[in-house]
Formats: structure tokens, sequence, C-alpha cells
């Protein structure tokens, strides 16, 4: 973004603050602006926190944890911004079920705030279509469009199909939740020879994205990197 955008970006900011004032999502108290107050900005759960390089677990050397060390997943790194906790956890929920898409903004500042991938396409998780159609839009993709203008990425939104209507993940137990996303996924364009950035809100177990991982190095991705909003901590 231009300097000039910058400015009037901060202009336009302090006529909404002061005409529109806003109250603070998670505890009700005057945060101009922005969804957070300065207070509940800083308690994120998680920001900061030095992460598993391959899966974006907590792991206090930031290197690579005994669990990718043992069995690598089929993506080749994770950026989470975030833990999944409170009070994310209900901003994610007013994103996704409220259609608060303002949300969409906090969430991008807090990812642009990680190194920018190295990369050549970004796609973001799909939804299926009857989930697509119920929700009327694709949490995923709000957050992959800003994040790949300012990362100077093309976006393809079309070219990963989601073709099995899965069972919400965070219903099932773990040991489920590899199986409940088999075959989900199919690929449409070609990703032959590319660096792949997948973009989601949320990372749990992370069969989800190993799943869309593991079907796009099927037909020739070189690297799939993960960029998620918030990763949920390991039980325990």
């Amino acid at each position: 973004m231009s300097n000039q955008a910058l400015g009037w970006r901060h202009v336009a900011d302090a006529v909404v603050q002061v005409v529109f004032p806003q109250q603070c999502f998670a505890c009700g108290a005057a945060s101009g602006c922005d969804v957070l107050c300065a207070v509940c900005m800083d308690s994120l759960p998680g920001r900061g926190l030095a992460r598993c390089a391959v899966c974006g677990i907590f792991l206090p050397t930031g290197t690579v944890c005994g669990g990718c060390l043992r069995s690598p997943p089929p993506f080749d790194a994770t950026r989470a911004a975030l833990d999944y906790g409170f009070p994310l956890d209900k901003l994610v929920h007013a994103l996704k079920y409220g259609h608060r898409l303002a949300m969409t903004r906090l969430f991008v500042d807090l990812m642009l705030a990680q190194p920018v991938p190295a990369a050549d396409v970004v796609i973001p998780m799909p939804l299926h279509p009857a989930r697509l159609r119920a929700r009327g839009f694709n949490q995923a993709a709000e957050l992959a469009r800003p994040l790949a203008r300012a990362w100077g990425l093309p976006i393809l939104l079309d070219s990963v199909v989601r073709d099995v209507d899965t069972q919400p993940q965070a219903g099932l137990p773990w040991k489920e939740r590899s199986a409940n996303v088999q075959g989900a996924f199919r690929v449409c364009g070609s990703v032959k020879g590319l660096r792949v950035v997948v973009v989601d809100d949320v990372m749990t177990t992370g069969e989800t994205i190993a799943e869309l991982a593991r079907t796009l190095k099927g037909v020739g991705a070189l690297r799939v990197e993960n960029r998620v909003v918030a990763r949920t901590p390991r039980p325990g």
C-alpha cells in the first residue's frame, strides 16, 4: 500500500472513530474504529509464540516438533498468527456464522505480520457448494483475497473443488477426522511445479489441510505452505 493510500486510510479511520465510535467485541470497552480495544488486542491467545515450523503447534524452540519429525505431514510449513481460544473463537464464530465480515480486516492484519511467503499462488480452503450456498460466502476466500494482493501473488479461487460435504471436524473425535476428509478435494486447474499457499481461518488437528496438501502434491504442486489465523493447541 502506498504512503498516500495509508494516509487516506488513517484519515478515514479517524473520521469513523469520531462519528461512529465502536465497542470492543470482546469486553465492550471503547475501541475506536477497531474490532478489539488495545487491552484485548494485546491479550489475544498465542500471539508471538514460537511454533513448529511445519505444523504450527506451540514449540518453544521454534524448530520442528517430534510429531512432524516422526511422521512428516504432506504440507511443508505452517504459519499461525494465534492460538484458537477466547476471544478469538468468538470472533471466528461471528465471521463464519454471523456474517461479521469486518472481522476479516483484523485477521488479515494479524496474518500480514508474518513473513511474506515464498510462493507462486494462493489457494483458499474451498467449501462444499452446499455449505457455500447456506453460508453465502467462503471465509477463507475473504481472507485470501487481501492477503494475495498484499503479497503480490495471484489467487486461484476455482482451481480446487470440495466434492465431499464432510461432517464438521470440530464435532468429531480426533482419531476419526482423517477418515472424514479422505478424498474430499479435487484439483481442476494446473498447479504443477508451483509453490502453493493455502489460506484458512482455523487449523485444528490439521487433517483437512493435510488432505488438501496431499491432493495438491498428487497433481504436481512443488510445495504447500499453510497460512491460518489460528492453530488449536494440542490437547493437554
